[in-house]
């Protein structure tokens, strides 16, 4: 008995020292190591999805393979309660949000076009004519981030490590390209179609494209991807999405139906509709073969100093425009992606290693439902009657102020008055927005309204307000911030859209993968503008200099 208790307590003593020496081991390396300040991937991929949903992520789980979406989030971590907290919520302000850790409040980017009060004329997130197209002869090239007015974490990056990073960013929308690759990538590509295909750039990046994206549009890939599109499983396999014929949904040229297979094949022979890829799932496999050819080409994260691949898949975008979130066309769009992605990682694996690098994935915004679908269901719902509230307006106007000049543009759900106009009126500015905004309270569809004056003398820490608030820019945005009701739209009856601050339009999914990544989840509201401080304080760099977003504690290691 004496003998068992001998060995007993020996072997207690000899784990409780053991334990020790592995703590103090560990205790030591830390406090020596560089990972105690910041984590060094060798390379950071942010992934943005244009136009994703969170629920495309529960909706159509069970389809999805183990290694795309499904790997995100059972080794990552998944942030379930993530919103945008500013409108409009488009993909302009979206990407930017994304990279700049800030709201259009501060970043500038307000939307993806936006009438400028300086000049008085509408002018592109991306558009710079300062610039020449590289690649195409056609101005599609003409773009530079210069409306961006804050840095971005590729910016701060680049910065830290002495320009010796590498920022590529890749999309097939310019702007989904542009502005994630910030201020000073190395360069930042998108997919021109009309009758060329190819990859283009700006000569605010360099002079002349490099030779292995002059390969890659010589290799007849983008040709490939002109073919007919029918399911990729079965599709009585998905239950998750409405029938497939329904008056919801809009049309290729050439179709009598809105139904699998879209093959538009008189479309599909013709040279000039390289468009139409965007539109279809096979936009997203071109934008993946040609990530994964950047990956290799630029020797991204082949060395100690951690680079950058930002990449977003623009095709959801055309695809829910299209037939909207709860088509069989949206299904299969996703259930394609997570291939895609699936063939991505597998190329960081193999190219930087597993383990090596760090990444993220959300959405520039989410999208409606088809308001024609949710009527028919019995839900409030439905749509803007803009000739007959024109019409309304302009008589107010008339009969209040004399004249219809007074409003200068309407756009982004914001009217812009004419202030030199109100001044010789002897009308005060106040005054003016809050006797419009009440006239457009009595309009049908419009839920709520907001002027200049209220987001200048008002600081508004919840709700519509709030969000309105920091998407009101005091330079760039309008004298009055109309709200549709929950689940009305400006746009046709068939296809969803997006911009608004209503929830459906900014619930998005946002997950985190990889070195310094904590597994997990949390229900707690994470915010968009959390995601660039987040890998920054991984990578201990420098916060984007207009940073608002705090770093998501739970997700980092």
């Amino acid at each position: 008995m004496k003998i068992r208790s001998y060995f007993v307590v020996a072997f207690v003593l000899g784990l409780f020292f053991l334990s020790a020496n592995v703590v103090a081991q560990n205790r030591g390396k830390s406090t020596t190591g560089e990972d105690i300040i910041r984590t060094k991937p060798k390379l950071v991929v942010g992934i943005v999805v244009d136009q994703m949903r969170y629920d495309y992520l529960t909706r159509f789980y069970d389809h999805y393979g183990k290694d795309g979406f499904k790997r995100l989030v059972e080794q990552g971590f998944n942030c379930k309660n993530n919103h945008y907290n500013y409108a409009p919520t488009s993909t302009g302000p979206g990407h930017t949000s994304v990279y700049t850790g800030t709201t259009p409040s501060v970043h500038g980017v307000i939307g993806n076009n936006w009438y400028d009060k300086e000049i008085e004329q509408d002018v592109y997130c991306a558009g710079d004519e300062t610039y020449s197209s590289i690649g195409t002869a056609s101005n599609a090239g003409k773009m530079s981030p210069h409306r961006m007015t804050v840095t971005t974490v590729t910016d701060e990056l680049r910065l830290h490590n002495q320009l010796r990073s590498k920022t590529i960013a890749i999309a097939l929308k310019d702007r989904g390209a542009v502005l994630p690759g910030g201020h000073t990538a190395n360069a930042a590509y998108w997919f021109h179609g009309e009758d060329e295909g190819k990859w283009i750039t700006s000569s605010y990046y360099m002079d002349v494209l490099p030779k292995w994206v002059q390969d890659f549009n010589a290799s007849g890939k983008a040709q490939s991807y002109k073919k007919a599109w029918n399911t990729l499983k079965d599709i009585k396999e998905y239950k998750e999405s409405g029938t497939d014929n329904n008056a919801y949904e809009g049309l290729f040229n050439g179709e009598k139906a809105p139904t699998f297979p879209h093959s538009t094949t008189s479309l599909l022979d013709k040279d000039k509709d390289f468009d139409i890829i965007k539109a279809t799932p096979f936009g997203n496999s071109l934008t993946t073969d040609f990530a994964i050819e950047a990956l290799k080409q630029e020797a991204l994260g082949q060395d100690d100093i951690t680079d950058f691949l930002a990449v977003s898949y623009s095709s959801t975008d055309y695809v829910g425009h299209k037939y909207g979130v709860n088509s069989k066309e949206v299904q299969d769009t996703y259930l394609r992606l997570d291939e895609d992605l699936a063939r991505l990682f597998k190329a960081l694996d193999k190219t930087v290693g597993e383990g090596e690098y760090t990444l993220f994935l959300s959405a520039d915004h989410a999208a409606i439902e088809v308001p024609a679908y949710l009527r028919d269901q019995k839900i409030p719902s439905g749509y803007v009657d803009n000739a007959a509230n024109s019409k309304k307006l302009a008589e107010f106007l008339r009969y209040t102020y004399g004249t219809e000049d007074i409003v200068k543009n309407y756009s982004n759900y914001q009217l812009f008055l004419d202030h030199k106009i109100i001044k010789n009126l002897d009308l005060t500015l106040a005054e003016v927005q809050a006797e419009i905004a009440q006239e457009f309270l009595s309009y049908d569809a419009v839920d709520r309204v907001y002027t200049a004056d209220q987001m200048w003398n008002n600081e508004y820490t919840h709700g519509i307000p709030y969000i309105l608030q920091n998407g009101y820019n005091q330079k760039r945005s309008g004298d009055i911030l109309v709200v549709l009701k929950p689940g009305f739209i400006s746009y046709s009856e068939t296809g969803s859209t997006h911009g608004s601050p209503q929830i459906y339009d900014t619930h998005t999914p946002l997950l985190f993968y990889g070195k310094g990544i904590k597994p997990g989840a949390t229900f707690e509201r994470t915010e968009i503008p959390d995601i660039a401080p987040t890998i920054s304080a991984l990578l201990g760099i420098s916060f984007p200099n207009g940073t608002t977003g705090k770093p998501i504690i739970q997700v980092l290691e």
